[in-house]
């Protein structure tokens, strides 16, 4: 594969906040919209192959890395609103959407508030509407965001991963490499306790119908964020959709990275497909 174009971040005004963006290759638009707690960087190795047939725009959700926080309520419509925005702002008329945990929320908004801007969506770990196992589970969570105390918010972010990577020596090694991405500022960390909020009230389980872009769902049977019935039912409810699961080892909420030799061809294979030109 030849190395794609790293183009120079930059950030660019949508509404009122100025948003920080990375892009890497030229070819159709695929926009990645993070997770909770997540900055772009965390993508600058996954979206390499991507980038090889794709014009990938990365960005920090709003409040997060490089973007400002602004004052306008906080939602998942609200960020997918942010998203049209930084669409309109960047001249893309229509782009595929791969959205990651709350990303996925994000862009499941986004496909039913402008169908016409969306080519495809790729959801990965994804749910439309929380149970009571999620909700517990967020809500123990999100407290130590409210409080600031950060060590102990990274901690139990280690649900996230797989028990056979928590137990392993890599795993040291990839915290220290993940760690200058998480947020570190009062003003990230406050938002991040935002996010959580718009994670519990994320609804769109009546409306997924809606829903008319072909859908990639990627699930994982580890993943305890986003439990793998949650990925099933989205996928049911999106006509037409397809759904990966992914079982066994590294097959947790952070199965991109514990299984990014089978997560990143899987995406690559789907957003062929459905070229737009």
């Amino acid at each position: 594969m030849s190395t794609p174009t790293i183009h120079a971040p930059r950030t660019v005004q949508v509404g009122d906040i100025a948003v920080a963006v990375q892009e890497y290759g030229d070819g159709e638009p695929l926009l990645v919209v993070n997770g909770t707690s997540q900055s772009l960087g965390f993508w600058g190795d996954l979206v390499q192959v991507w980038a090889g047939s794709h014009r990938v725009v990365t960005y920090d959700l709003r409040g997060m890395g490089g973007t400002e926080r602004g004052s306008s309520p906080f939602s998942i419509a609200s960020l997918a609103a942010d998203a049209l925005g930084l669409l309109d702002a960047l001249e893309i008329e229509r782009t595929h959407v791969l959205g990651y945990s709350l990303g996925s929320a994000i862009a499941q908004e986004l496909a039913l508030a402008a169908p016409e801007r969306v080519s495809s969506l790729v959801l990965y770990c994804t749910w439309a509407r929380s149970d009571g196992f999620q909700r517990a589970l967020m809500t123990g969570l999100a407290h130590p965001w409210r409080t600031g105390d950060l060590p102990a918010a990274l901690g139990a972010l280690g649900v996230a991963f797989s028990p056979q990577l928590l137990d392993s020596p890599e795993f040291g090694t990839l915290i220290e490499e993940l760690l200058p991405l998480f947020p570190s500022t009062p003003e990230q960390i406050r938002t991040t306790a935002e996010q959580w909020d718009a994670d519990l009230a994320h609804d769109t389980l009546d409306r997924l119908d809606r829903i008319t872009a072909p859908t990639l769902v990627i699930a994982g049977e580890q993943d305890l964020l986003t439990p793998p019935w949650h990925g099933r039912q989205v996928a049911d409810a999106i006509p037409g959709a397809r759904l990966e699961m992914f079982t066994g080892p590294g097959s947790s909420h952070a199965l991109g990275v514990e299984r990014a030799e089978e997560f990143v061809p899987l995406v690559d294979g789907f957003l062929a497909e459905h070229r737009t030109s």
